[in-house]
Formats: structure tokens, sequence, C-alpha cells
């Protein structure tokens, strides 16, 4: 058996293996990964792909950044975890460079996107009941419709995917949804007993949606009219996803709370933050909320070093520019089977007509052409490469489109 044969018996295996030992809930490509660098990634079998995921949005400064791998390897070998029961060393200087970079007050840090979430739900909860003088047990907090801001019990329960929601309750009460984009459903569901609005600047998992002109600045607009606490989730499109270090940026707001990951580490550790004006997180007390790992020196310092490539090295404004290009680029692919390309900085979609055969083939047709894509509802195609991709490699991009698409 040649070499070849030998690696593709091994890529089967693993993909076996995982069928066998793995719980289903993942659908991935039949691609096996081994390494990446920058914009690229392996496979088993030694061929290259360009990653147009970016593992959602995690690895906006490319893939095993060396100035990152450097910072996570010093550190590790120091002190990896103290748990907040004492403090280190990294925690402070992290706190002090991303209020600095971010113009926020305070700073909750988590561990997952989720964990970011939850942190935000009950913080504007308890800002409700001690500081707006909701009654106890009757704080409402409003939602968007097709959100996805993660995978608990309680943020399911307010999803309105049914696949994400079906089979998995019952759910906690208190949340009441309202169309994504439409201020004045916004303004009608605001009552007495309403303390915070919950919401993406562009819904990343729903297909790239991004909302009407004006719609974050009109939002501020009634959060601050009727006292509630305004919860931007800027996990996805936070960072320079957009061309902006936050979307909300665009529209000239800043939320009460603002939800960040993902690229917070520049995929090497799971890192969140919550970011905060002090009224509002001051009514967390010690004993209240918390979590082992969230704060460790270890994410400290690799967020600290994630955060100084991604300025220093003009990745935010590159994805402006480059994004600009290619969203152009796959707008001019003549073809009827697309129904829009729509996207901001490097947060693109390209959806499909629904008879034109569905994303997924796309995606696999992609694979084979040396680019990685993932479907998302089963029409539109995200694209959402590292933010250092270049003007050639945005060209690339269309081109394999051009060739793909039905």
């Amino acid at each position: 058996m040649n070499d070849i044969a030998l690696k593709r018996s091994l890529a089967t295996r693993y993909i076996e293996t995982e069928a066998q030992y793995g719980a289903k809930n993942y659908k991935p490509l039949d691609v096996v990964l081994t390494r990446g660098e920058g914009t690229y990634v392996w496979d088993v079998d030694g061929n290259r792909y360009l990653d147009c995921l970016s593992a959602y949005s995690a690895v906006n400064q490319g893939h095993c950044h060396p100035k990152i791998l450097a910072a996570m390897t010093e550190q590790a070998a120091k002190l990896t975890l103290t748990s907040r029961a004492f403090r280190n060393d990294q925690l402070a200087p992290f706190y002090e460079e991303l209020c600095a970079l971010t113009n926020s007050h305070k700073v909750l840090p988590m561990n997952s996107g989720a964990e970011a979430v939850e942190t935000a739900l009950k913080v504007a909860r308890k800002w409700g009941y001690e500081v707006k003088g909701v009654p106890d047990g009757q704080a409402e907090i409003i939602v968007a419709s097709e959100n996805f801001h993660g995978r608990t019990v309680a943020i399911v329960g307010f999803s309105t995917d049914p696949q994400s929601r079906g089979g998995f309750g019952p759910f906690a009460p208190g949340f009441k949804t309202v169309p994504f984009g439409d201020a004045d459903a916004l303004e009608a569901a605001i009552g007495p007993n309403t303390v915070a609005f919950l919401v993406e600047p562009i819904q990343g998992e729903a297909g790239v949606i991004i909302p009407p002109a004006g719609y974050l600045k009109r939002v501020r607009e009634l959060c601050t009219r009727h006292n509630v606490i305004l919860i931007l989730d800027e996990i996805q499109t936070g960072l320079g996803r957009t061309g902006k270090l936050l979307a909300e940026e665009h529209e000239g707001i800043e939320a009460d709370l603002t939800l960040i990951g993902k690229a917070l580490s520049g995929g090497f550790y799971p890192v969140s933050a919550v970011l905060s004006n002090t009224e509002v997180m001051s009514v967390l007390h010690p004993g209240e909320h918390g979590s082992t790992f969230g704060g460790n020196p270890l994410a400290c310092a690799i967020a600290r070093a994630a955060l100084k490539v991604l300025t220093e090295e003009g990745m935010i404004e590159n994805a402006a520019r480059v994004g600009a290009r290619l969203q152009a680029g796959l707008a001019a692919i003549a073809t009827p089977s697309v129904k829009e390309v729509r996207g901001r900085g490097l947060m693109i979609a390209v959806e499909l007509q629904h008879d034109a055969g569905g994303a997924r083939r796309v995606c696999e047709t992609l694979q084979a052409r040396g680019l990685l894509a993932k479907e998302t509802h089963e029409h539109t195609i995200r694209i959402a490469p590292p933010l250092i991709l270049t003007d050639a490699q945005a060209d690339w991009i269309v081109d394999q489109f051009a060739a793909s698409l039905p």
C-alpha cells in the first residue's frame, strides 16, 4: 500500500472512530484536519485548504499566530491556573488593556460564549431587582427572533429555532421575543418589568442577517428612554470581524453590556468576557457568580497577546478593505442560483435560491477545490476567513465560488 493510500485509510479510520464513539450532535464536512497556519489548514492526506470559517470567527488572527503561541507557551511554563480564590499577575493587565481598547469600565471574564451570555442574563436580572425596582421574580428580558446565543437550557429556551429547542424543555420563564430588526416591535414589547434587550448586531448563525440602517441607534435610544439594559452579543461580530473592533461602532453606539469571546484568544483557548459600565456590573458581590477557570493567568496572557496582534497588525482595517472586495466579487458572479450576497467586513453570506439544491452540496464542491466553508440553515453559505486575508486570496475565493455554484 502506497503512502497516499495509507493516509486516506487513516482519514477514513478517524471518521469511522468518531462516528463510533462520539455523540452525533454535529455534521461536519468529511475532512480531517491536522495542521493550520495563517489562513490555511492541512488535512491528514496533505491537502491544503483556505479556511473560510475561522472556527466560527474564533481564529480571526489566523491559525497558530506565532506571537499568541509564544505568549501561551511562556505563560504555560510559569502558571496556568489559580482559581479566583487567589490573584494572579495577568488578570489586572488584561482588565486594564481590554477596558482601554473597548471604552469599558468593568470586565467579568468567563470561558465560553454561552457562559458570557448566561452571566449577562444574571447581571441584568439582578440589576432589575436591585436598581430598577422590578418586583422579585418578575424581571423580563426581550430577545430577537432567529437569535443564536448558545446552547444552554436557558438560552435555547428563548430560541425560535425548533431544532435548537425541541425536546429540551421545560424552559426558564421571563423572556419575550420580537422580530429582529424591528425597533417598533421592541418599543411595543417594553413593559414596566423589562430589564434588558439581548441582541446580536448581525445575526451570524441565522445566516449573516443585517438589520436595517439605524436599527441599533434606535434600539439604544429606546433602551435609554425606558431604563432598559442593552446587551449586545458580539461574540461572533466583535474583535474585527465586521471591519470595526466592535460591530456597535458602525452606528456609533455603546451597549450597557457587551459580550465577546471566540477571537478573544485567537483560537488558542476558551476565553470570553462581559464588558460593562460600572453601574450595571456593581450589582455583583463576592460569592454570587464566578468560574474556576474564568480569568485564569493562561487565558489572560493569551487574550492580551490576541488583542495586541489584532490591533497592531492592522487586521481590523484589513477586514474592512478586503471584505468589501470579496463581497463585491461574490455579488458579481452571474448565476441565477444565488438569491443574495450580504455581509459586512469579512462576515459574508451567500444565500442560494431554495430550488438550487442546497448549500451543503456547494460546500462539498468547494472542499474538493481547496476551500472550506460551511452551510447554515440549508440554503446559506457563511464566509468568514481569518482577518489576514489578502487581495489575491479574496479573488481566488471568488473564482472557486464562480466554479462551484450551480
